[in-house]
């Protein structure tokens, strides 16, 4: 794509072209099965299959017929679609790959598109789209696998399919409906019941038939040759092993046909007469492995038939675990860990009509730079890599032989550089495949010069704070100048690490601390109209030489502005100032804001209206109000500049608008609402703490990550905070070990020949100390081609995340009753394929997979969260702030802020305890979230992730409470109690150290409210019961009911 493309289809104002792009990570051609076909467009009618929920205010909950697009063949995607070109247009672009959207909104006209199956659609950081209508098509029938064919033009949008035709599968027959019908509102496919799909999509390409791609052979080991086991050492069927034949792994199975196209690549090994010959594996040791899901056999616990609506606990006793996928043990031993690389399928369909006839979201969620306790670092002059589609070499790649290996992405053959022949870690010679490159699924290499476009950059760290009267009255001012005395010399970074400091109210303020002066200077650039950086120099100084000026500004900047009455704030030109300081050098921006904006570029009006809080209507302006933040993230993205956003404020202050500047530049949004050092204690803690997260946890600089996946499959949409530099690369000025990501995928090639697939994540960046790394974390998955074993490998709680970042765009794009009624239809569509597709037996009740148990609870714990509930009196800050963190935070962070756990804690024992540290942590049984698990004789802990509560029945233990509380009696607990004292009790002890682990295990800091029948925070804690009815929201028994009856039209 040329230079003028990339600006003018992402919003920026130039081209980006100092960061580290030109490198062996970041740039190549997108050639390798990235290239997406041309787009088309859908129509469909159908009624709606959301619940109307109890209460008085239900009009909001039918369903609108707002017109929606499609693209084919494409999985789930919430993203509303950008602006359509005809054919000619999108022949004459000069780049073939279009770049892809991180964004979580479009133009407010656009409809949306959740896509299933297909071509990802062209640029979605557009500000605007338009749209148009679609004739309608033929619908087709469901009892066939013939795929409908596709006109081979490029159609206008029209309105979106239900659920059933995002899908792009067969679609049953019915009678057609009037003109002019309700729209359902779907995430993938489901065949509607209510009338025939209009369908439209991309054509096959012409021409005879595409070879079948070959499988990445995983190679068994060479028992016979020279390179055969240690004694006591497993065998490893990948990576270890010189075959001379395909591997039996990759060969058919009884019952199975091999396709007679085979890859030249597939043959290399027996055209070839090679010295390492060996056995392969058998079926038999393969049956219980990769095909152990059949049906034809023992039922796995997986696929054991629930009844919903009998069976009512459900939850495990502890936490949810990730389901394994069925590899065979050595593979399974060596792949990546799910807490790092996950994925929804555990098992990959072979086709994509297989995958949309599942119901059932394709994608990855992927927590790359996580804080690891163990993690292989390797240094090497020439890091090992696939000549073809640049994947690096890893465990499941196939060793032809002692000089050659296979990679496990494209198949290409690749030689062995004579210096990985060395294992450094054995110290001998002659072994690549025990080379830790090909023994650890996570690895990490101190890259060479040529992964570097200059010279690594410095840590550098500029903070930018509110210091208007509103500002200096909520005591923030204090407790950032604290901190940063308190940690400055924990900064990440090394002899060259800088660090500078800007303030603003009305005007802008920058200080000198140029060496030898005896005290910083202040200098006030009020011409906000038109900002500019009043010295060269001396705004940003090297911190170990400037350390003393450095601590003296930050005792004397709370006095500086204490008598201030200034109540205007001019954030944008502040931004502006502080975008040009950083820009020659790249960096990390600290912004810290208590109001909204309303002087100079970027100023705000208030949109919040009170009065619709709670209202049943439709939640208005979750879009930013201007793309001003937008614009200058882009800026900051494309000179190495990363925005983190703390808002303390108990007033609207825009998120929506605002929180762009820190999503599009990879930064992080922290907010704290109705902060106030002395009113507010607990929320000064919560700061407190993550503010000594934030200043002392790794950081890395200039980075970019690159999502690859074996050949067949491609990554068409991206969640999270960071930019879209190119079809696959994400642009991370910084990126942090609490930030997570997500992609949806689609199969683009039927995978006939494969048994398995691999997927890899590399993450080249600059550490705090100068060294440019790559992490590179590469998972491996079995294919399968039955639905049972689709759905056994369903991992539920990647399914909800992924789904949930998916709503949050469809909030945006379209609206939030579509969102709403997607993810109900959500578990219908996937329930309603388990039962007519899957189940053999029918049987009356909501049936479910075991894997899926816990899918419909958890969709009805989102549909209560914060981000998408109505009826409740929810600032739209808050609520915009929830949707962020959906869209950024880990999985395993994420699940306990959809669906909290809830612990009996007066009757801790010590049985079934965990010993960490020489500390023994009880381990109470988690609980359902229903108001029926109360008791006033207990008190019982939830635990939402961002808050704790302690809640404490009327009639609870007088001495529970003295042991543990401190207090003589129920009546005695103060109204906010965020602590609890430290007793020389055993109850407090046992009660403070499954806190204090429970804690340990995230990276933000949960505050505690200590609750009783008349506390504030009581509504908060009944909010989160997640089973009972609310005034607008059915009860999990009542929702149960719902999707039974949709699932049994």
């Amino acid at each position: 794509m040329s230079n003028s493309g990339f600006a003018s289809q992402n919003g920026a104002g130039g081209t980006y072209t100092n960061g580290p792009s030109p490198n062996p990570v970041a740039f190549y051609p997108s050639n390798q099965g990235y290239v997406p076909p041309t787009q088309a467009a859908y129509m469909n009618s159908m009624l709606a299959k959301a619940p109307t929920p109890p209460g008085p205010n239900t009009s909001h909950h039918q369903p609108l017929p707002v017109g929606m697009t499609q693209h084919s063949p494409q999985p789930v995607s919430l993203h509303a679609s950008p602006n359509h070109r005809t054919a000619q247009a999108a022949a004459s672009q000069s780049s073939p790959s279009p770049l892809l959207s991180n964004s979580y909104y479009q133009h407010p006209q656009q409809p949306p598109s959740w896509q299933y199956g297909g071509t990802p659609p062209p640029v979605a950081n557009h500000v605007s789209s338009s749209l148009s209508t679609a004739p309608q098509q033929p619908s087709y029938s469901s009892g066939t696998s013939t795929p409908p064919v596709f006109q081979n033009t490029m159609q206008p949008v029209g309105p979106v399919p239900p659920y059933s035709s995002l899908s792009n599968a067969a679609v049953s027959a019915a009678p057609a409906l009037n003109a002019v019908a309700p729209q359902t509102h779907h995430l993938y496919g489901h065949p509607p019941t209510a009338g025939p799909a209009a369908m439209r999509g991309t054509p096959p390409p012409p021409g005879p038939p595409t070879a079948a791609v070959p499988p990445p052979p995983l190679a068994t080991h060479n028992d016979a040759g020279s390179y055969s086991t240690p004694p006591g050492q497993i065998n490893r069927p990948v990576g270890t092993a010189y075959p001379s034949i395909q591997p039996t792994l990759y060969q058919s199975m009884p019952g199975m046909q091999t396709s007679p196209h085979m890859h030249p690549t597939a043959q290399l090994s027996s055209a070839v007469p090679q010295q390492y010959q060996q056995p392969s594996f058998s079926t038999a040791q393969l049956s219980p492995s990769l095909a152990g899901l059949s049906l034809h056999s023992e039922t796995p616990e997986a696929l054991r038939v629930v009844n919903l609506l009998q069976e009512r606990n459900l939850l495990p006793s502890g936490t949810v675990t990730a389901p394994t996928p069925c590899l065979p043990q050595d593979l399974q031993k060596v792949n990546c860990s799910p807490e790092v690389f996950r994925c929804t399928l555990t098992s990959i369909p072979q086709t994509q009509s297989l995958l949309n006839k599942a119901k059932l979201p394709l994608g990855l969620l992927l927590h790359p730079f996580k804080d690891l306790s163990q993690l292989p670092v390797v240094t090497s002059s020439n890091i090992v890599r696939c000549r073809s589609c640049r994947t690096y070499i890893n465990p499941f790649v196939t060793f032809m032989d002692q000089r050659k290996w296979k990679c496990n992405l494209c198949y290409r053959v690749n030689d062995v550089p004579e210096e990985f022949m060395y294992n450094p870690v054995s110290r001998s010679y002659g072994s690549p495949h025990k080379r830790p490159e090909v023994q650890n699924a996570t690895i990490e290499f101190i890259a060479p010069s040529e992964y570097m476009l200059r010279p690594p950059q410095p840590a550098v760290y500029l903070f930018v704070l509110d210091v208007s009267h509103n500002a200096v009255e909520t005591g923030y001012l204090d407790v950032v100048c604290q901190s940063l005395l308190d940690n400055i010399d924990t900064l990440p970074g090394d002899t060259r690490t800088k660090i500078g400091f800007i303030t603003f109210d009305s005007t802008v303020h920058f200080y000198n601390l140029q060496e030898g002066l005896s005290q910083p200077q202040m200098l006030i650039v009020s011409d906000i109209e038109d900002v500019f950086i009043p010295l060269s120099d001396s705004l940003l100084i090297n911190l170990k030489e400037g350390k003393e000026l450095v601590q003296d500004l930050l005792k004397s900047m709370p006095q500086m502005f204490s008598k201030t009455m200034e109540t205007q704030s001019a954030l944008g030109p502040a931004l502006q100032a502080a975008f040009k300081l950083l820009s020659p050098t790249g960096g990390r921006m600290s912004v810290f804001q208590t109001q909204l904006p309303t002087l100079g570029a970027g100023a705000l009006q208030p949109r919040e209206e009170p009065s619709q809080k709670a209202s049943a209507k439709d939640i208005q302006h979750l879009a930013p109000a201007t793309d001003f933040y937008k614009k200058l993230a882009l800026d900051c993205s494309g000179q190495q500049v990363a925005v983190d956003l703390f808002l303390l404020s108990a007033q609207y202050c825009d998120l929506a608008s605002l929180g762009c500047i820190s999503r599009y530049s990879a930064g992080s949004v922290y907010y704290y609402p109705s902060y106030h050092n002395q009113h507010n204690p607990s929320q000064t803690e919560r700061f407190q703490k993550d503010l000594k997260r934030y200043l002392t946890r790794k950081v890395g600089f200039e980075a970019v990550m690159r999502i690859r996946c074996t050949k067949g499959l491609s990554i068409h949409t991206f969640h999270g905070n960071f930019f879209v530099r190119s079809t696959d690369l994400l642009s991370l000025p910084n990126v942090n070990p609490d930030a997570g990501f997500a992609v949806q995928m689609s199969i683009d090639e039927n995978l006939l020949d494969m048994q398995a697939v691999s997927f890899q994540a590399a993450l080249l960046y600059t550490s705090s100390k100068g060294e440019r790394r790559i992490r590179v974390h590469t998972l491996c998955l079995p294919v399968v081609n039955s639905l049972s074993d689709i759905f056994a490998g369903a991992d539920v709680q990647a399914v909800t995340c992924l789904l949930a970042s998916m709503a949050v765009d469809r909030s945006v794009s379209a609206s939030l009753s579509d969102a709403r009624d997607a993810l109900t239809n959500a578990a219908i569509d996937s329930l309603t394929s388990y039962r007519t597709s899957v189940l053999t037996i029918q049987q009356p009740g909501l049936l479910a997979p075991a894997c899926l148990r816990l899918f419909p609870l958890y969709v009805l714990a989102l549909l209560k969260h914060k981000a998408f509930r109505t009826g409740n009196s929810t600032r739209l800050d808050d609520r915009v702030f929830a949707m962020c963190q959906l869209k950024y935070q880990p999985l395993e962070y994420l699940m306990l802020m959809v669906h909290p756990a809830l612990y009996r804690v007066d009757n801790l024992t010590d049985e079934g305890a965990l010993n960490v540290n020489d500390r023994t942590i009880p381990q109470p049984r988690v609980l359902q979230l229903s108001v029926e698990k109360l008791s006033r004789e207990a008190a019982f802990l939830m635990d939402s992730g961002t808050a704790m509560y302690l809640w404490i029945g009327r009639n609870c233990s007088p001495v529970f409470i003295t042991e543990v509380l401190g207090v003589q009696s129920y009546a005695a607990i103060p109204q906010s109690m965020n602590q609890l004292p430290e007793l020389d009790t055993a109850e407090s002890s046992k009660i403070r150290a499954f806190i204090d682990w429970l804690r340990e295990r995230r990276p933000f800091y949960p505050t505690l409210h200590i609750i009783r029948d008349e506390s504030q925070l009581k509504s908060d804690f009944m909010q989160n019961m997640i089973e009972d009815r609310t005034e607008s929201a059915l009860s999990y028994y009542e929702f149960l009911l719902h999707l039974q009856q949709q699932v049994s039209k």
